[in-house]
């Protein structure tokens, strides 16, 4: 596995702040055809310009850098490894020159102090989260936090997203759980997972009361995805805080509010890791933290708002914006017309150097064109592959749904569950129609 870090793409923050998610992998999973335009797709989803260095949630800088330029609050390994183009959890090319560990200043000189290992006490109900993006050839970090003693576990939407295998493990014993999703909501940043054969497990414990102003806090998390958890003392310094998140590419953005605001050494591996008040309680989920400052500021979501989606998920109540399990598959990439390419046309997607996109494996594709969604590449063993579909063929028909683009494909594929049975119909590339019944599997994390 390569040495040199990549970090897990989730969305680019504005006021110079990124959501802390990092990734390592290589492109994958593809055909050659497509997988050389997967890894433009990876590289071109690095710095979004704002106020400072703003940077995409997870990409940022070598993991050895500290109190300068945050990454993504989860830790990855690997190269160029988005298959995406808009999701969390695609790799990006390196995040810049890494830097010895320092401390960071204020504009007044006072130092921020560097996160040290946390106590067991800190520990409690606190989680290390791995996972494998199989369809990337990638690998993610983050953190999270235990909600029940039978194993249910919230964290946030970035660390798992696009992930095929998912391992947890218990900071306070060291024993490691396989883990599924129970449902996420990239909207809200948030997701809750699922351990198996789990019981008897410590929980975080919820603080009830209002955050203020001024309170001394402590960010814990995976840290660098290093595998020990890591305690940062802070305070709050502001409530009500937005966060927009973008990715590079697209005009869409998500706008995270009522944020909490903190000065503290938070670093990627933190994403869905705990901010505890003074007495060990916790406050909120880590999430995102400043870029281009010595001196991090750090964001979370108050813990009463995580839990109040997390709840929505674990009850099984569909909105338009969460995802219940894992979301069907087709296993595809999505690309342009090359009417769009030449027009300069985008829509939705992580648009790439050579004018085409890339969306997720036939699930969210993004890409447009007049008359279907232009298949980019299929991957292997999937419901595409097994039904004969192949780069440049263009999916029409989904079922009754007519398919004028990739949007239209992602919502068609939307509406069904995986094992579902559908038509699929599709023209390939000297013209020839095709229609195939196939069943559509359970595609990554959503």
């Amino acid at each position: 596995m390569s040495t040199n870090p990549r970090r897990r793409l989730a969305a680019a923050v504005t006021a110079a702040a990124a959501a802390l998610a990092l990734t390592v992998g290589t492109a994958a999973g593809l055909p050659a055809a497509a997988a050389a335009h997967t890894s433009t797709v990876a590289t071109t989803q690095s710095a979004i310009p704002f106020t400072g260095q703003a940077t995409d949630p997870g990409q940022g800088t070598d993991p050895e850098q500290r109190g300068g330029q945050s990454s993504g609050l989860g830790q990855g390994k690997g190269t160029q490894g988005g298959t995406n183009g808009v999701t969390p959890g695609n790799g990006t090319a390196p995040g810049g020159n890494a830097q010895p560990p320092t401390t960071g200043q204020d504009s007044n000189g006072s130092t921020q102090q560097e996160a040290s290992p946390a106590s067991a006490e800190e520990s409690t109900g606190v989680v290390l989260i791995d996972t494998e993006l199989g369809y990337e050839n990638a690998e993610a970090a983050g953190t999270g936090m235990v909600l029940s003693n039978d194993g249910l576990v919230l964290t946030n939407n970035h660390v798992i997203a696009d992930s095929t295998k998912i391992a947890v493990t218990v900071a306070t014993t060291g024993k490691t759980y396989e883990a599924s999703v129970v449902g996420s909501d990239s909207s809200k940043d948030v997701a809750v997972l699922k351990l198996k054969d789990a019981s008897n497990l410590q929980t975080a414990t919820i603080d009830g009361d209002d955050v203020q102003v001024g309170d001394d806090i402590t960010a814990v998390g995976n840290s660098e995805g290093g595998g020990q958890l890591q305690a940062a003392d802070g305070s709050v310094t502001d409530l009500g805080a937005s966060v927009t998140t973008t990715a590079q590419g697209t005009e869409d953005s998500e706008t995270l509010n009522d944020m909490i605001e903190v000065q503290a050494d938070i670093v990627s591996g933190d994403s869905g890791g705990a901010l505890l008040d003074d007495e060990g309680e916790v406050v909120g989920m880590n999430t995102a933290a400043s870029s281009g400052t010595a001196q991090v500021t750090g964001y979370a979501i108050p813990i009463e708002t995580a839990l109040t989606t997390a709840e929505s998920i674990i009850a099984g109540e569909q909105t338009s914006t969460n995802t219940l399990g894992y979301p069907a598959f087709l296993g595809i990439g999505v690309g342009q017309s090359d009417q769009q390419s030449q027009s300069g046309q985008s829509s939705q997607g992580g648009q790439s150097s050579q004018g085409t996109q890339q969306g997720q494996y036939g699930q969210s594709g993004t890409s447009s064109q007049t008359d279907g969604a232009v298949v980019a590449g299929v991957y292997e063993d999937t419901p595409a592959a097994e039904v004969g579909l192949s780069a440049g063929d263009t999916i029409t028909k989904i079922g009754s749904t007519q398919i004028t683009d990739g949007t239209a494909l992602s919502e068609a594929i939307a509406e069904h569950k995986p094992g579902d049975e559908v038509s699929l119909s599709w023209t390939d590339d000297d013209g020839q129609s095709h229609t195939a019944k196939v069943t559509l599997a359970e595609g990554p994390a959503a």
